[in-house]
């Protein structure tokens, strides 16, 4: 919220200075971000009239001008284009500084006689418009001093509000905190219904329901179309962030930023009736005042005229309706709508509107009436005509009235740790325009119908906190048991899997939680995922459904920076929709990327880069963390290279994925890399899964081990083979080792042959020849049945 100074002086009556009023509103939460003073140091301006412009003898962008000042006639050579006579200006006379430390003294340009300096706004330091003279308005006195004529020196304020201060979005609502924490009061504002002159109105029917409970409009007819803005107000709004535009446009602004109700301005001409407010069609189009042609859906709020879209309600105004320099009728409007329907409509269209950010945040639903009594009033000031009555619509069932909270004196003094009087806290609250009425344990408080924030006790008391000033709370440590929870030891701990990887060369990233939609589509993960009802913006629109399109992401942003050799990991959650449709799933998992060599470049290894089996290491050394051995299977997931990729099985249950990206899914990414990307995504929970740790019996006996080489189909998994094995030999069988892998003349097509130890040992005595050629025939035979596994020859 962006505001002059002066403006809000207006609204308080407050002797502190500009320094004390800016560390106050800090330490009430309204957060200074940015304090600018403007037009100090302007001794020495006045208001000038340009009487005549001739061209300069030597230069062809430069003009010489006789310029009145109101204590004589003297001469300006001057360069703006939009220096011309009658045109009102401000001068630095000879002798005066402008803010930005330039002394103005008496020169000769090209050989011509300069006595002073016609100014544009910014070298005033009044605004940024550097494009020419500032121009004055034709009444202005000449002679005048301009800091007189302008109302400076004065400073642009603009406060940071978190979501919850959308009472602060206007100067009036700013005023009421100030008044308590200064212990001022807030100035009267009495807006006066204006006398209707005028019969002209416009029938409005309400059938949005609960989300626009209440619809005010006016019409004004006999407008002077050529009336401007005042000066006045223009400079309020340009020193609150705001372009004057038209002087409707500008009332409404001026309003808007005053006491936080937007307002809009139809042409009341352009208008047959009734206006009617009803949620969008499906499909339904509609030109906006940015000239915009937008589609919408039922999602969206219209204010229609006739049957056809007129404004994007709690947004924007529409392009057919609006008003020009030639409209003599207006019809004002002012409406309530209810923030969950107009909650990140205008970001779904890509835009960002001023009347869209308060109503997100919520807008008082008692000042649609006073709003336009305001506009109203500035309206008939400026460009005169007549009122007709204000038509106000209501719904008075969906229109919430605020209740009284309950706030107890021991409560605060036990949240606080200090006694404020009670006084002190009557005046704070009262000061806040909130109604007290005491009890016998405290106050019953009822909110003012702006103080959307206020709702339980808490909330009371942090207002009685902030006003009082934090400062004035004594710091005192919390005392109170803290109970420690041990690691579980049926499960390996976050920081174990992130210890393992980063000591295998991995870094940690860190990846927003939601995603372009599209770049779902482009991974085909977009299946159940949760959409954003309010994202941050369009491409942030949907939850993630997988680690490795942020990872992937990331890693090829890393490429484009000259990083060849790029090795990253994610723990983190995604997120899908229920099948039943209940709350979201988050589904904890872990994932990593690979691309580059192997190894940092160094002499003692061959250069080579990295593939699918490094990264199957990876997910083995994390397996046996938890004592777990995996399974790899063929995958056939639309992101994984085809026979390069596998799914990672744990104790029968599927826990990730493992491979190489699809060349397919590269080029859609543009992944502009030497190598190819290697990764895997495991699911956290099945992956992290350990038994508890038990001891067992360590054998005083030697091992036996037999070799034996076997052919088996080429589609056999060692897994299958060992997992036989296993079942077959029970504890006998101390390990499995695979030491050759055979295909080639001498062997059938579609087969392999698969070399392996057998390391066999007995905790109660030592294995005879007889018993291990035992175990190997009934290895063998296992193998047979259950692979179809026969010995080699």
């Amino acid at each position: 919220m962006k505001f002059p100074e002066s403006w809000l002086r207006e609204h308080v009556a407050t002797t502190a200075s500009r320094d004390e009023l800016s560390a106050r509103l800090t330490a009430i939460g309204l957060e200074v971000e940015d304090l600018q003073p403007l037009g100090e140091g302007l001794d020495g301006v006045v208001v000038a009239e340009i009487l005549s412009c001739e061209k300069h003898p030597e230069a062809d962008r430069l003009q010489v001008c006789q310029v009145a000042t109101g204590a004589g006639t003297v001469q300006i050579v001057c360069g703006a284009p939009n220096a011309r006579a009658g045109l009102k200006a401000p001068l630095a006379q000879v002798g005066a500084s402008l803010p930005g430390g330039m002394a103005i003294k008496a020169a000769r340009l090209r050989g011509v006689e300069s006595s002073g300096m016609l100014c544009s706004a910014k070298e005033l330091g009044v605004d940024a418009d550097a494009s020419g003279l500032m121009e004055l308005p034709a009444d202005a006195t000449v002679g005048q001093p301009i800091a007189a004529l302008l109302g400076l020196p004065d400073a642009s304020f603009e406060l940071k509000l978190t979501p919850n201060r959308a009472d602060c979005f206007s100067v009036r609502g700013i005023a009421f905190d100030v008044a308590a924490a200064m212990g001022a009061q807030v100035t009267p504002m009495q807006i006066d219904e204006a006398e209707v002159t005028s019969q002209a109105a416009m029938a409005v029917q309400l059938e949005a329901g609960a989300d626009c409970p209440r619809f005010c409009g006016r019409v004004l007819e006999g407008l002077d179309p050529a009336a401007r803005t005042p000066l006045w107000m223009a400079e309020r709004l340009k020193r609150a962030g705001l372009r004057p535009i038209s002087v409707l446009v500008d009332i409404t602004n001026y309003v808007m930023l005053e006491l936080g109700q937007p307002l809009h301005a139809f042409d009341a001409d352009k208008l047959t009736g009734p206006i009617v407010v009803r949620h969008a069609r499906a499909g339904e189009k509609l030109k906006l005042l940015d000239e915009r042609e937008v589609t919408l859906d039922p999602g969206f709020l219209l204010v229609t005229d006739a049957g056809r879209p007129a404004a994007l309600g709690g947004v924007m105004g529409g392009w057919d309706t609006r008003v020009t320099d030639t409209t003599t009728r207006v019809f004002f409007e002012a409406a309530h709508w209810v923030p969950s329907a107009i909650i990140g409509r205008a970001r779904k269209l890509g835009m960002h509107t001023d009347a869209g950010h308060r109503f997100e945040r919520g807008v008082d639903p008692q000042l649609p009436r006073y709003a336009v009594e305001r506009a109203t009033a500035l309206a008939l000031q400026v460009m005169g005509g007549q009122a007709g009555p204000i038509t106000e619509t209501t719904l008075p069932e969906h229109l919430s009235t605020p209740a009284a909270v309950a706030l107890r004196r021991d409560r605060l003094h036990r949240v606080l740790g200090i006694r404020v009087a009670d006084d002190e806290v009557e005046r704070i609250l009262r000061a806040l325009g909130m109604q007290v009425a005491g009890t016998a344990e405290g106050w019953a408080v009822t909110p003012p119908s702006r103080r959307f924030d206020i709702a339980i006790e808490e909330d009371l008391i942090e207002e009685v906190a902030r006003i009082h000033g934090y400062e004035n709370i004594p710091t005192s440590t919390p005392t109170g048991e803290v109970r420690l929870v041990s690691p579980s030891e049926t499960r390996v701990a976050d920081g174990v899997l992130r210890r393992q990887l980063t000591g295998r060369d991995f870094l940690e990233a860190i990846n927003y939680a939601f995603v372009d939609g599209d770049l779902l589509a482009t991974w085909q993960l977009q299946d159940r995922a949760v959409t954003l009802a309010n994202p941050l913006s369009a491409d942030l629109g949907v939850m993630r459904t997988g680690l490795l399109p942020g990872l992937v992401s990331a890693l090829a942003r890393n490429q484009s920076r000259q990083q060849s050799r790029v090795r990253l990991f994610e723990l983190g959650k995604v997120f899908h929709q229920a099948a039943e449709g209940g709350a979201p799933v988050e589904t904890p998992r872990i994932a990593a990327v690979a691309c580059g060599p192997q190894s940092a470049e160094q002499w003692a290894l061959d250069d080579r880069e990295v593939d699918y089996f490094d990264l199957k290491a990876e997910v083995e050394a994390l397996l046996a963390l938890a004592g777990a051995e995996g399974e790899f299977r063929p995958d056939d997931s639309p992101w994984g290279h085809p026979g390069r990729s596998a799914s990672v099985w744990r104790d029968g249950r599927r826990i990730g994925w493992l491979g190489h990206l699809h060349p397919r899914l590269a080029r859609a990414l543009d992944l502009d890399l030497d190598g190819e990307v290697v990764g895997f995504e495991l699911d956290l929970a099945p992956l992290a899964a350990r038994a508890v740790p038990r001891a067992g019996e360590v054998s005083r006996y030697p091992s036996v081990r037999r070799d034996i080489a076997l052919v088996v189909p080429e589609t056999t998994p060692f897994s299958a083979l060992r997992a036989s094995l296993q079942a077959a030999l029970g504890a006998l069988l101390r390990d499995v080792v695979l030491f050759d892998r055979y295909v080639g003349p001498g062997l059938e097509s579609g087969s392999k042959s698969l070399a392996m130890g057998l390391i066999m040992q007995d905790v109660s005595r030592t294995l005879t020849d007889r018993d291990a050629d035992q175990a190997v025939a009934t290895a063998l035979e296992a193998l047979a049945k259950d692979c179809g596994a026969r010995l080699r020859s």
